[in-house]
């Protein structure tokens, strides 16, 4: 999964961290919108989704998964990028009244079923890898993300 980021140039460590979780969407969507996988109209979906159902893309503590609807009209083809911030991202659960942090963003666009599926099967095995993830929140630049993958 890590070499799909790198061969479809959706890899992306922004020079600064973003103010808050809305500018931390955008920039985590970039790679995304870059090559036409989605509109900004997707972007402000994940946006409007996140501010009704709470910090649900916070799948665990320091990774986030941002998505909205697959029926969206402003997801165009089926990918996922690697976002990296250099500070966690704080996104506040209303509900438990707690801090959800994340730093490690995998942005999802899911327009054909199968590939989708097939994306989040590989998604999930590495994040179910421990040290990969830790090897990722320590890297700073493309240039260790490169080094770790090969």
């Amino acid at each position: 999964m890590l070499t799909y980021f790198k061969d479809n140039d959706l890899v992306y460590y922004p020079d600064k961290n973003p103010e808050n979780w809305q500018e931390a969407i955008r920039l985590c969507c970039m790679k995304l919108e870059e090559h036409g996988y989605i509109t900004g109209q997707y972007i402000e979906e994940i946006i409007a989704s996140v501010e009704k159902h709470g910090p649900y893309i916070v799948i665990v503590p320091q990774v986030a998964m941002p998505h909205a609807e697959a029926s969206s009209e402003g997801v165009l083809g089926t990918a996922i990028s690697f976002t990296k911030f250099s500070k966690p991202v704080i996104f506040y659960d209303e509900e438990y009244q707690e801090e959800k942090p994340a730093t490690l963003f995998f942005t999802l666009a899911a327009k054909n079923p199968d590939e989708h599926l097939e994306n989040i099967t590989k998604l999930m095995e590495l994040l179910s890898d421990d040290t990969i993830v830790e090897k990722l929140l320590e890297t700073r630049t493309l240039d260790e993300y490169m080094t770790l993958i090969d």
